[in-house]
């Protein structure tokens, strides 16, 4: 008489990938909700400093003005003549929003002048200079 050997069934050695990718996605959901907050106007300025600087806690539309006096807005370049329609798009999505104007030390004032007045022009009542604390 053969005797056979029973032989237990082969146990599932694999990694259960589960729990890692729950923690990818809440990572994933993480950092897309946190750069729905981040608005930024698309260049790198040098704001003047300012002893009076402060931290505006409301939304904000940045407008950046370049050393060499160009604009930008949501990381375009923006011409003067369409600085207002796409401020009031932008205020459309967000209508508490304020108007940052983050204009280098080396911009025209006068560029300046005419974004604050395109900004105004747009509906916004509120238009704030950006500026570094000292």
């Amino acid at each position: 008489m053969k005797f056979r050997r029973h032989n237990p069934p082969p146990e599932d050695t694999g990694i259960d990938l589960a729990p890692m990718l729950d923690f990818v996605m809440n990572l994933l959901i993480f950092f897309i909700i946190a750069a729905a907050f981040v608005q930024e106007s698309g260049i790198r300025v040098n704001k003047p400093a300012a002893s009076t600087a402060q931290q505006e806690d409301k939304t904000s539309i940045f407008v950046a003005i370049s050393a060499d006096n160009e604009i930008w807005i949501n990381r375009e370049r923006v011409d003067i003549r369409r600085l207002r329609t796409e401020i009031e798009r932008m205020r459309r999505d967000k209508p508490q929003a304020i108007v940052v104007v983050q204009a280098d030390q080396d911009a025209r004032a006068g560029l300046m002048v005419e974004v604050m007045d395109q900004a105004r022009l747009a509906g916004v009542p509120d238009v704030s200079i950006a500026a570094t604390p000292r």
